[in-house]
């Protein structure tokens, strides 16, 4: 039997309740594919099953911080490099169809020609924990948002005598204010359930908003403990390094250049050339949270930072346009936290190690 047959790689079409597992040569030919529960037995049953088949390279996982998670920390552990793999596009889709087995083999295949090479990220440390609260905050305010939108949109149309009552306050005093109201018996039907409701919103915005600050307290002692460094850089605050910890990640291997930090955060330039016109243009895609928080350093820059100040106006001189420059800043912060972020990283690898 040749030597490249006992070498395989895995693909793997991942599902909340179970996950179709493919196996490919490293000549891109299939082996074999099956479906697997997704539960820690089931896990097993898949390391059992591969080795089977011979020596695995690699394994492609689609949605690793999902439903992938579990397989791949499994994986992990018993020593399988994984691959993070983006689902077949809608044109592959409409060329091939779509069922678990192909996607399954999709993935495998795409590891192996070199599609698909994002290593997923860790999720056993203070980077996870910082994630998890940092992402339930975002959602917290959200909806102190909506419920702010709601009670405003509520007092356009609520009696004259609530709109009076209620003028000129906003965000927090106008919650309070709410939460005070009162239905009196010479109040019409209209104004007494008016008032139930205000209060209800008021109610759940000052809620919501305490529910926030707690949140970020947790996190922002996370944050102060993990990474001092990040927070001692110009612009960087508690919620920023929470986003910028995130999106890279808490594995040293994850991040391996400054320039795929800034292509990880939609900060570095694209080619967009053809024939005759040669040319680069501003990165739409990437992560968008470390994108906003890359975004909100810069802004937080421009009003106390000299030297970012003087760049700006620098490069508005040559003629870049605004949108350009903020991009250039980005690709600058980008080449000062990089090895920030890699000696943070280094740092706590060590210590896990060495625990």
């Amino acid at each position: 039997m040749p030597e490249n047959i006992h070498k395989i790689i895995i693909g793997v079409d991942t599902h909340k309740d179970f996950h179709h597992v493919a196996i490919i040569t490293t000549l891109g030919a299939a082996v074999a594919d099956r479906q697997f529960p997704a539960t820690p037995a089931g896990y097993g049953e898949v390391l059992d099953w591969v080795a089977g088949h011979g020596q695995v390279l690699r394994a492609g996982v689609e949605g690793t911080g999902s439903y992938g998670a579990g397989l791949t920390k499994r994986f992990r552990v018993a020593g399988i490099e994984v691959v993070d793999v983006i689902a077949p596009d809608k044109q592959e889709r409409r060329l091939r169809g779509k069922t678990d087995k192909i996607d399954a083999y999709s993935a495998a295949r795409a590891v192996l020609a070199q599609r698909a090479t994002t290593v997923p990220k860790t999720r056993e440390g203070h980077v996870e924990a910082i994630r998890v609260l940092h992402t339930t905050k975002r959602l917290v305010i959200k909806q102190s948002t909506e419920t702010m939108n709601q009670l405003k949109g509520l007092l356009v149309s609520a009696p004259d005598t609530l709109r009076e009552k209620l003028a000129g306050l906003t965000g927090k005093p106008l919650s309070r204010a709410c939460t005070r109201l009162r239905a009196l018996k010479t109040d019409d039907l209209v104004t007494q359930h008016s008032k139930t409701a205000l209060k209800a919103l008021g109610n759940r915005h000052l809620a919501l908003q305490a529910e926030a600050a707690a949140l970020l307290k947790d996190y922002e002692a996370l944050v102060k403990d993990y990474a001092p460094e990040l927070l001692a850089v110009h612009g960087v605050g508690p919620d920023v390094a929470a986003a910028l910890l995130t999106v890279t990640g808490e594995n040293v291997d994850r991040i391996t250049s400054e320039s795929a930090l800034a292509h990880l955060c939609g900060a570095a330039p694209i080619p967009a050339s053809s024939g005759k016109t040669n040319r680069n243009r501003l990165n739409r895609g990437g992560n968008r949270q470390g994108n906003a928080a890359l975004h909100r350093i810069i802004v937080s820059r421009l009003k106390g930072h000299q030297a970012t100040k003087d760049y700006m106006t620098k490069s508005l001189a040559r003629g870049k346009g605004k949108r350009e420059a903020m991009r250039l800043l980005k690709r600058y912060v980008c080449r000062e936290i990089h090895p920030i972020l890699i000696k943070i990283q280094q740092r706590h690898q060590t210590l896990q190690q060495a625990a």
